[in-house]
């Protein structure tokens, strides 16, 4: 089956050097957040602040002297470096929304990155789904899992720290895997209609990983709860990661054994097959495949071109 390089996908390809070494060094952490180089990009309740533009969004991002009132009061982490330039992400959910616009001399606006996203260069958007990413596991970590005292941010913002001197746990940004597989059958492919979905939108079948359980084998499971259908060979295809809330989607190929689709659950309202004469026209047939950001629309566009 096909494999395509991640990297060739939205959000994957940020172009950063992550300096993970560094994130233990305070000093290292404090030079680069006072840099002259230095680069913040500033989000709020998840979504990213873009510069407008005769009413476009464009990526911005402001300098130390810029952002400075704001960090001592609100949580912000390192990113890593790129091309030199030390990059880092500040939340502001705690203020008002106009309050932070009113700050800036630019004309701004707050938006969620699955809106504007694929607008931006790639490298662009995948650094904000990286800042997105992390500050949203932030914000539902405040609290330590194992005594609930609350937590503190350590590690350049890559860490969270409990602070009861009797557990001290650290705990880890979270990423919740979930598989996305275009199963087929000879010159046919399965698509679903879900009701999250909008009117007319057929894509993929995607589901979370669960505990104990490999990769190849949520791809059949999956499949099988929502369809009614049985996999046979699974084949990895390329992976995204997936900040909408917190997941990393790896993608898959798989084989169908079984044609007749029945539904186990709840989770799609529809399912069929379709051809790839089908697809080329799905316009056509009052359809449409998932936006162009989606790791589903690759796996989709890529069986099409392999005929």
């Amino acid at each position: 089956m096909m494999q395509f390089y991640s990297h060739d996908l939205y959000y994957a390809t940020s172009g950063m050097d992550r300096r993970s070494p560094d994130r233990v060094n305070e000093e290292k952490i404090k030079t680069a957040l006072m840099s002259n180089r230095a680069r913040f990009v500033i989000l709020s309740d998840s979504e990213n602040l873009f510069e407008l533009i005769e009413g476009q969004h464009h990526p911005i991002s402001f300098s130390y002297c810029e952002i400075a009132d704001y960090l001592d009061h609100h949580p912000w982490a390192f990113l890593g470096m790129y091309e030199e330039t030390p990059l880092f992400v500040v939340d502001l959910s705690e203020l008002e929304n106009q309050v932070i616009l009113d700050g800036f001399s630019q004309e701004v606006a707050f938006e969620d990155l699955r809106r504007a996203g694929p607008l931006q260069q790639r490298a662009q958007a995948s650094q904000m789904a990286y800042a997105r990413g992390l500050m949203f596991w932030h914000q539902r970590h405040q609290y330590c899992g194992a005594c609930g005292a609350p937590t503190k941010m350590t590690h350049g913002g890559h860490v969270r720290k409990c602070t009861n001197s009797e557990c001290g746990l650290e705990h880890f940004p979270r990423t919740d895997p979930a598989v996305i597989m275009l199963i087929t059958h000879g010159d046919h492919c399965l698509l679903g209609h879900h009701s999250r979905l909008k009117d007319g939108m057929y894509s993929t079948l995607a589901g979370f990983v669960e505990p104990g359980e490999t990769l190849e084998d949520a791809v059949r499971r999956e499949v099988f709860e929502e369809a009614g259908i049985r996999v046979g060979k699974v084949s990895y295809a390329a992976s995204q990661p997936w900040p909408f809330p917190t997941s990393l989607m790896i993608g898959f190929y798989g084989e169908a054994e079984t044609t007749k689709i029945s539904f186990e659950d709840d989770e799609l309202e529809d399912a069929q097959w379709f051809s790839r004469d089908d697809l080329k026209n799905f316009g056509d047939q009052g359809k449409r495949l998932p936006s162009h950001d989606s790791i589903a629309r690759s796996l989709i566009e890529h069986w099409i071109k392999a005929a």
